[in-house]
């Protein structure tokens, strides 16, 4: 199993400098929004992204302050997302703690967000780090288009596998796809090899998302029950769409329907759970999955053999192996 220290290994160094940059990055003046500020610094989780950036930057060649310039920028941008992604799915905790939104309400939660994502572009603007702010720019279009159409399927309940892997290259890949282009284009022009880094990024973001999706149907150590948030919010995710194309009419009529229920019960759960797992869901998930992965690892063998490379083989198997 890929430990944490696996990954970070070769960037020690830059994470700890990473902090106090951060924290000073997104000091304010009014206390309000001070106080929010310093709330979500100290529940921030592990960083995937800015140490993407750092292992990228690695790979192509040295850390820089321009890597931690963009790192600065996806971490503010990621934090926005998040905040914004608290009031639209109206959820009150996050990474188990309140969310702002749960604290604040969603009136500051909003105000909040569009702060930090502008303090991201105003960032890059100070720094002069255009190319970052045409990645980054690229990016929120996509996040914002993504979580659109979900939230317009979810209604419907009609998402294909087409419309799903959109949705998730969008929403999810498209920041860690523009954390390693970030990564690159700290040290190079060369729009190859800035490519070549997005494209890792996205197949690993996709792979990435792939697992969340699985990992909501499995049980909690905890309940001892799937948590099926997914379920819950309607979001159909490749495990259901890959049991619906697999079910006879009869069970499709049934399962829609208790798909269609605004508010389900944890036996609703359960039984949406069963029907999934019956139909080798989480299994054929588990398979395209692991397609991208491969194709990451295809992507990351194009480069010679460094720690960064090591480094970066670690940050796969964790994505493809972690339980939570």
């Amino acid at each position: 199993m890929t430990t944490f220290d696996q990954i970070t290994s070769p960037i020690k160094n830059h994470l700890q400098e990473f902090e106090p940059y951060f924290k000073e990055a997104v000091k304010s003046n009014i206390p309000m929004l001070d106080k929010v500020l310093h709330y979500i610094i100290r529940r921030k989780g592990k960083q995937m992204r800015p140490i993407m950036i750092f292992l990228a930057a690695g790979l192509t060649g040295d850390i820089t302050e321009k890597a931690y310039h963009g790192a600065i920028t996806i971490e503010l941008l990621h934090s926005a997302t998040l905040v914004h992604d608290d009031v639209v799915d109206d959820s009150f905790q996050r990474r188990g703690a309140f969310s702002i939104n749960a604290l604040w309400r969603n009136k500051i939660a909003v105000l909040v967000g569009d702060f930090i994502l502008g303090k991201g572009m105003t960032w890059c603007i100070e720094k002069r780090e255009y190319k970052f702010l045409e990645l980054i720019s690229e990016a929120v279009s996509s996040m914002s288009e993504g979580e659109i159409i979900q939230i317009d399927k979810a209604r419907k309940l009609d998402i294909t596998r087409e419309v799903y892997f959109d949705i998730i290259e969008k929403k999810t890949a498209s920041l860690l796809a523009c954390s390693a282009a970030i990564g690159a284009a700290s040290n190079t022009d060369d729009d190859e090899i800035i490519n070549t880094l997005k494209q890792l990024g996205r197949d690993i973001g996709i792979a990435f998302q792939i697992k969340d999706d699985i990992l909501d149907y499995k049980q909690s150590n905890v309940i001892g029950k799937p948590s099926g948030n997914d379920l819950r919010e309607r979001k159909i995710t490749l495990p259901m769409i890959y049991a619906l194309e697999n079910c006879n009419k009869k069970e499709k009529k049934r399962t829609l329907k208790l798909l269609m229920k605004k508010k389900k019960t944890s036996d609703d759960i359960q039984v949406l759970t069963e029907f999934v797992i019956s139909k080798n869901g989480l299994v054929h998930a588990e398979k395209e999955m692991m397609k991208f992965t491969e194709k990451a690892i295809q992507t990351l063998n194009t480069f010679p053999e460094s720690p960064y490379s090591n480094a970066l083989n670690h940050y796969i198997d964790f994505v493809t192996q972690r339980n939570k």
